[in-house]
């Protein structure tokens, strides 16, 4: 778990020094983000995506894109000034960017388990 905490710090540290429109200040609010962003990935974003099966049918799975730029900009919402996103846009490559490092991440050094 510590592990796993560690890669998804450092996703994140990657991914807001990469793009522009998003910053984790100080470098270590990185953590937080990690754990803030796994909290509401793993209780709100199910319930959401619950909700908008309807809509995401008829985008064949593209409104899943949407829904990960707004969990990122609620997670900025909670954090407050320790991270900021600019916007939408900066939200939906954020989460983009985010899944790719840390699949890069998770391949380069893969779990033991």
């Amino acid at each position: 778990m510590i592990t796993r905490l560690f890669f998804s710090s450092l996703a994140v540290l990657i991914t807001s020094l990469t793009l522009d429109g998003v910053a984790v200040d100080p470098w270590w609010w990185a953590v937080i983000v990690a754990i803030v962003l796994g909290f509401i990935n793993s209780w709100i974003r199910p319930i959401v995506k619950f909700l908008s099966i309807p809509i995401n049918m008829l985008t064949l799975g593209l409104f899943t894109l949407v829904i990960n730029a707004l969990m990122v900009m609620l997670c900025s919402w909670v954090i407050g000034p320790h991270f900021v996103v600019a916007n939408f846009w900066w939200a939906l490559l954020f989460s983009i960017v985010l899944t790719l490092v840390a699949w890069l991440l998770h391949f380069f050094f893969p779990s033991k388990e």
